[in-house]
């Protein structure tokens, strides 16, 4: 063990480098060896090396406040996050597993409805969503694929045990980090990638392509993908950016394309017009097309959705599959797997009260103090209600929302997520962590080798969010000496 690990305080909670008698766990021995003789100051040159890398290669975020957007260099910490081989070929499999049924409900709820015929689900949590689009029923896609890019969110109870906390079904974003920070590792320390077998993520821009060609609603030899952005001033725009020029994409907005009278999409360029095949959009639905969402949209493409119902061009995620990322919608996944894939899940959810139903909304009434409240359709970490550090007025506050609107609210216990070794000031020190795998669907699935982790850089803080003061590890899965 690191002499600076032998006072590390692992065992309040699941450690995934050190378990509870400060020995390492089987994922993390190969890294701590590597880390053998190098002191912890070093540990800390490292990390200056990767916050001036991150720099030099202009990775950065944008948080929107009250006081305007402010740009960010990407927040990251050198100690990275390991996994088994094994333990990944399991969550992998569960991962596919859950957005398989996913996809199935999506194409049955603008369809037959049988989920709810069947009384697995009552029809009026999906009537009842603010994401429910009825210009998408009769719809049919290649592929059952209306969510083809998910980022399922995963954390670690204090067993050792993974739960999805929830699934990014709209437009999902974070991959683009993941990348980055393994680019970052491999700058500050290329050795270790010498001499530990650690799966690589670099392929993922070109399973996109694959996936996002794979979707094109008829045949041509060589589809037209192209990435559609709100522009440089939304959060994401570097992620956008990022991944049209990995897939060798073009990067548009919406006043590029045009949609004709042969309700063919096309882009605008300086030839003419070429046309396009399979659009990778980055924006919501309700500014997708003004001819039928919000008609103030000056970010979608007049026509849109008509050359998309007439099968002339294939957009991911698909309209209206919002239906699903929904935390009212989360809590029937595992019913969902059953009804349509006839499986056990092999992934649990988080347990789940739902405000809607009489019994769990008293239930949560009465212990706000111990839950997490989370509105149904919020993102970021935005809405939360975290019971145990909430004040009085805060609990409060949400009492009055649920009882307001209980259709809107879930709530779930406050998990003890795991953590991982940290680079602070003194020493290494535990901060709690997330995983975000993404996960494609198109002709074939496809899961990231790890994903994003996501750290609470805050001691004691459970927020992981970028925008709320949370960082970010590389992730890797290790094929250990005991699985070769």
């Amino acid at each position: 063990m690191l002499e600076y690990l032998k006072d590390y305080p692992a065992g309040d909670y699941f450690d995934e480098a050190v378990a509870e008698n400060n020995t390492p766990r089987t994922a993390a021995k190969p890294l701590l060896k590597q880390f053998e003789n190098t002191p912890f100051n070093s540990l800390q040159e490292m990390q200056s090396s990767a916050e001036v890398a991150i720099a030099n290669m202009g990775i950065s975020f944008t948080v929107y406040s009250d006081k305007g957007n402010i740009d960010r260099l990407w927040p990251f910490d050198v100690f990275p996050r390991t996994l088994c081989s094994q333990e990944w070929k399991q969550i992998s499999d569960g991962l596919k597993q859950r957005l398989k049924a996913l996809n199935r409900f999506i194409e049955d709820v603008y369809n037959e409805r049988q989920i709810f015929q069947a009384g697995i689900m009552p029809e009026e949590i999906i009537t009842s969503s603010k994401d429910f689009r009825p210009e998408c029923c009769g719809m049919k896609l290649k592929h059952n694929s209306w969510a083809s890019i998910c980022g399922s969110d995963l954390v670690r109870d204090v067993t050792g045990k993974i739960y999805v906390l929830e699934d990014n079904l709209r437009v999902p974003s974070g991959v683009s980090y993941m990348l980055e920070n393994r680019a970052v590792m491999k700058q500050v320390m290329p050795e270790v990638f010498n001499d530990m077998n650690i799966l690589p993520v670099d392929q993922y821009p070109m399973q996109l392509l694959s996936m996002l060609r794979s979707l094109c609603p008829y045949k041509t030899d060589n589809p037209e993908v192209v990435v559609l952005t709100p522009g440089i001033f939304n959060s994401a725009y570097y992620e956008h950016a990022y991944l049209a020029h990995e897939m060798g994409a073009e990067l548009v907005e919406g006043s590029d394309l045009v949609v004709l009278e042969d309700n063919c999409v096309y882009m605008r360029n300086i030839e003419g017009l070429k046309r396009v095949d399979v659009i990778y959009r980055r924006i919501d639905d309700a500014f997708l097309d003004p001819e039928v969402f919000r008609e103030d949209s000056s970010l979608g493409v007049p026509g849109l959705m008509r050359a998309w119902k007439a099968g002339k061009v294939a957009i991911a995620n698909a309209p209206g599959c919002g239906v699903a990322d929904d935390k009212v919608v989360y809590a029937y996944v595992p019913d969902m797997i059953r009804f349509y894939l006839n499986e056990e899940p092999l992934i649990e959810n988080v347990p789940t009260y739902l405000c809607s139903r009489e019994e769990e909304r008293n239930y949560v009434l009465e212990h706000l103090d111990k839950l997490v409240v989370k509105p149904a359709n919020e993102s970021g970490g935005y809405g939360l209600l975290i019971g145990p550090k909430a004040s009085m007025e805060e609990i409060e506050t949400f009492r009055q929302l649920i009882r307001e609107n209980p259709r809107n609210y879930i709530a779930q216990p406050t998990l003890n997520i795991s953590t991982v070794p940290t680079v602070c000031d003194q020493s290494l020190e535990p901060r709690h962590v997330d995983l975000r795998p993404f996960i494609l669907l198109g002709e074939k699935t496809y899961v990231t080798a790890g994903g994003l982790t996501r750290v609470a850089l805050k001691k004691g803080s459970l927020v992981v969010n970028s925008s709320q003061g949370g960082g970010s590890k590389d992730t890797w899965i290790v094929v250990t000496e005991e699985e070769n």
